[in-house]
């Protein structure tokens, strides 16, 4: 089992201005719902932002500490006009 706050910080060391919301879908600790807003993913696909995410979760991942994952990218300009 892996925590959101550990979900957190293993993204924030690959995309350290990322702004970064965790949801645990199930409770059970396995599968996550994260939101990532980083400058970094500007110019970027969506695939080639969805690998940065898994990249820096390559290692809960291939252990199985996350099971599920699903993931929202979004650029900090982006992330504005959804929420506006």
């Amino acid at each position: 089992m892996i925590s959101p706050q550990q979900i957190e910080a293993m993204i924030k060391a690959e995309l350290p201005d990322a702004q970064i919301q965790v949801q645990d879908l199930t409770g059970g600790g396995d599968h996550y719902q994260v939101t990532v807003v980083s400058s970094q993913f500007a110019g970027k696909g969506l695939v080639q932002q969805h690998q940065l995410v898994y990249g820096a979760l390559r290692q809960a991942m291939s252990t199985e500490a996350i099971h599920a994952l699903a993931v929202k990218t979004f650029t900090p300009e982006t992330w504005q006009t959804t929420t506006s």
